[in-house]
């Protein structure tokens, strides 16, 4: 099932006509006040969300979906702008296609990130983990623990870490690090790597872990675990 929330009920109808004609089941939301009550009631496996919605936008709804999901969340919108994209993939988005878009292109990405996620490239069943030394990372969850210490990590954040534990004390390039968290979108650059690895960062520092991320010049990031001693 794929849940359309677009209040333009033309652009919703042809995208509706456009799934089913290919097989896939879709429904549009009806409740823009709530729109939580129409996930729980058509339990979707991915979602296509506007920004500009009626009430609450796309973001806030977005937020509260990766509250109970971790289905792919697909943003449809007219606005173009560089934060726009970013505030999409920070507030837990997957993909963002500006208007006006090819239904064939959204036909694609949706069964890509489909298969991604339930088919040929899903993750075994059960809850996924990355663990080192002690410091576990939920990504299902957004979560981060060391001992007896728990936060909430952001989408991006998330991504972040995940790449650097699972390569721990090696090098990851910045491009593969840009690759993994904004696949190809174009209006990523240095600086906003830096910002959010400098959150990444703090959020390690909150649970007494410092200098874990170590810059190499001219070549990208590295995590040390300077927390195995740690207690």
């Amino acid at each position: 099932m794929i849940m359309v929330v677009e209040d333009d009920p033309k652009i919703c109808d042809l995208l509706l006509s456009h799934l089913q004609k290919y097989g896939l089941e879709a429904s549009c939301a009806v409740s823009f006040d709530n729109v939580m009550h129409d996930f729980h009631r058509l339990q979707p496996q991915l979602v296509l969300l506007d920004v500009n919605l009626p009430k609450f936008d796309g973001y806030y709804w977005c937020r509260q979906i990766r509250t109970v999901s971790n289905c792919p969340i697909m943003f449809i919108s007219a606005r173009d702008g560089k934060m726009d994209q970013v505030m999409a993939l920070e507030n837990g988005a997957d993909d963002y296609i500006t208007k006006p878009f090819d239904y064939d292109i959204v036909l694609a990405k949706i069964r890509s990130h489909l298969r991604r996620a339930y088919g040929t490239y899903a993750s075994p069943t059960g809850e996924r983990t990355v663990e080192a030394h002690g410091l576990t990372l939920f990504p299902e969850r957004l979560e981060l623990t060391f001992g007896e210490q728990r936060l909430e990590v952001s989408h991006t954040e998330m991504k972040l870490l995940e790449a650097l534990m699972d390569r721990l004390e090696l090098v990851v390039s910045r491009d593969r690090l840009l690759e993994k968290i904004w696949d190809d979108q174009p209006f990523v650059d240095d600086n906003t790597l830096n910002v959010y690895m400098t959150r990444a960062r703090k959020k390690l520092k909150e649970l007494g872990i410092d200098g874990a991320i170590e810059t190499v010049r001219g070549a990208g990031y590295m995590m040390k675990p300077t927390w195995r001693s740690q207690p």
